[in-house]
């Protein structure tokens, strides 16, 4: 570890010149393990606001009580809508994201039954799901159901993770990311960066999620959300948050990194560039902010001489 702490720092502090170096670097990291591929992904916000949760950067908060759309879980024709018209125009992954702490077993139902249906529609559809703390069981089910990937955030470091939320314990993150794959799912865990987190927050959380051996690593960068408590930061550059992601691909080469929400508000016209270390994007509109058209995203990757399934 103390070698990736090295690598990390020296990313974070080296010079342009020497940072663009190590961006090529990142870059044949990327083409090594994931060729000039772009995997795409999309999120459905099947379940919107009032959560008991007060992560400070959130809008889905009760805490903030925001103006935000809130609705219990969506119908079964809406979940299974969502998931075809994105495979339908070429997204290689769907999610189902759902507000709150935890599902109960009838909203787990519901989701394992659209689960079921899509898959015997499209066996090779990739499904995945963000449902929040789950038992074992209920991890299990959805396993049987068909779902390919469970996604639960750590969001930050161990040592930062109080000073942005209280209500849900870091130890009980780590404990369904653990249960996920237990159960046999690949399992996608990121995080949000521009909290105010210290260098050192970063290299704990990069270092946590070599640890756990996730397959899959979200990034999200902070998009300031009037009416929360971090309505008013400022912490990041672009070219901090490529420097953030050419350390995550530099020490975890073998890892999916895709770019999440905030990538338009932060990277601005460095988007491009997060694709050397990123081989993968989550497309579309996030959960409560929008994001870029399908069209857009396409034509940025094959000006890069990438490659998507996207069809636009």
């Amino acid at each position: 570890m103390r070698k990736v702490k090295e690598v990390i720092k020296k990313i974070f502090n080296c010079s342009v010149e020497e940072f663009y170096s190590l961006l090529n670097i990142s870059l044949q990291k990327k083409f090594k393990y994931f060729g000039k591929q772009i995997e795409t992904c999309a999120i459905l916000n099947a379940k919107s606001g009032r959560c008991s949760s007060d992560c400070k950067f959130c809008a889905q908060s009760a805490k903030f009580g925001l103006r935000i759309k809130t609705y219990p879980l969506l119908e079964e024709k809406k979940l299974l809508g969502a998931a075809f018209s994105a495979f339908e125009k070429g997204i290689d992954r769907f999610s189902f994201v759902t507000s709150g702490i935890s599902l109960s077993n009838e909203e787990l139902k519901i989701i394992g039954k659209v689960v079921e249906k899509i898959k015997s529609l499209n066996s090779k559809a990739k499904l995945c799901a963000s449902l929040g703390q789950l038992k074992k069981e209920q991890l299990c089910f959805l396993k049987e159901c068909g779902l390919d990937r469970y996604h639960h955030n750590l969001e930050t470091s161990r040592e930062f993770y109080p000073k942005i939320t209280t209500k849900q314990k870091w130890n009980d993150r780590v404990k369904t990311v653990k249960l996920a794959k237990e159960v046999g799912f690949s399992v996608c865990c990121g995080g949000i960066f521009g909290l105010g987190e210290s260098e050192e927050d970063v290299i704990s959380i990069i270092e946590t999620w070599k640890e756990l051996q996730v397959d899959s690593i979200p990034v999200n960068f902070l998009h300031p959300i009037k009416g929360t408590s971090f309505e008013n930061a400022n912490f990041l550059t672009p070219l901090k948050c490529l420097r953030i992601l050419t350390a995550i691909r530099i020490a975890i080469p073998e890892a999916e990194i895709r770019i999440c929400g905030g990538r338009e508000y932060n990277l601005k016209e460095l988007q491009p560039l997060g694709l050397f270390p990123a081989n993968a994007l989550m497309v579309g509109n996030y959960l409560t902010t929008k994001g870029r058209s399908l069209k857009d995203d396409a034509e940025m990757i094959k000006d890069l001489g990438f490659e998507s399934n996207l069809r636009i």
